[in-house]
């Protein structure tokens, strides 16, 4: 069995690695600012998680990805105490919570939310964001100065039908960013919000046809002041530089790298018709 005695250096925690941002962010992280990786996957795409893991091993650093479900208390708990084993105390210098794993619906009317939809939701994208904060304090696993990054979208700003349980679990965990901030600042430890828009990830080509995806597409072009999609890529390296020196001075922040996504939804419905063309308004 490894232990932290056999493996040195400064770590980076993703949870939800095995595909998408999770898995750009890793890359990134890895290769600059040079992050050995331990990080957690459902287990949904094992295949993902291994060719995640060799890009890891690639750029020198060191992988533990390991299936497990990081969303709970008990997963916070145990993921916390293999992360100690492995790596030893105070090796954190870098954390990420990327979980996606919730119901969309309405709240209303026939099929909306049952309570167990609702607890789950909220325990993968919000409360588990305490609950691994919580572990790792615990068990003295974050570096001095480490950087904690929970992720989330524009669905803030504006509201897309059935993504309510969505919208809410994401407005309750950037409640509990600035809380950390506040509390953890006095430690040296900096807890901030990403914000960024739609991007093109395995999970969304699975969820989506061809078509679907092709619209999807072309009407972001519409909306992104910039005329296309940002890319998981951008997404990677931006947060890479969060990892960094010189960005300090982020704490409780929600930082908006959506490329201004939703400045343009007004006027697209006043000023442009069906087609797309500009009609102008009196």
């Amino acid at each position: 069995m490894t232990t932290h005695q056999d493996i040195q250096g400064r770590w980076g925690v993703i949870l939800g690695v095995s595909g998408g941002t999770g898995a750009a962010v890793a890359d990134a992280i890895a290769k600059d600012p040079g992050l050995n990786v331990f990080g957690l996957h459902r287990g949904r795409y094992q295949d993902r998680a291994d060719d995640i893991a060799k890009t890891i091993t690639a750029h020198g650093r060191r992988a533990e990805i390991h299936k497990g479900d990081a969303g709970t208390w008990q997963g916070a708990q145990d993921g916390a105490k293999q992360l100690l084993e492995l790596a030893g105390p105070r090796s954190v210098h870098f954390f990420m919570h990327s979980i996606a794993c919730a119901s969309v619906g309405d709240f209303t009317g026939e099929g909306s939310f049952h309570p167990r939809q609702v607890e789950k939701t909220f325990d993968a994208m919000a409360h588990s964001f305490i609950y691994w904060t919580q572990a790792m304090l615990e068990l003295d696993l974050l570096a001095p100065g480490a950087r904690i990054l929970a992720l989330t979208n524009p669905l803030d700003d504006t509201l897309l039908h059935n993504t309510g349980l969505i919208s809410a679990s994401k407005a309750a965990l950037e409640v509990y960013v600035r809380h950390l901030a506040m509390e953890l600042g006095s430690k040296g430890h900096r807890v901030n919000m990403l914000k960024f828009g739609t991007v093109m990830t395995p999970a969304l080509k699975h969820v989506y046809s061809p078509q679907a995806l092709h619209e999807l597409e072309e009407n972001h072009k519409r909306m992104i002041p910039a005329g296309r999609m940002c890319t998981v890529e951008e997404v990677a390296r931006f947060i890479s530089i969060l990892c960094g020196e010189g960005v300090d001075w982020f704490n409780g922040a929600l930082i908006d790298f959506s490329g201004g996504m939703t400045i343009r939804l007004l006027d697209l419905v006043l000023n442009e018709g069906p087609s797309g063309t500009s009609e102008g308004t009196t």
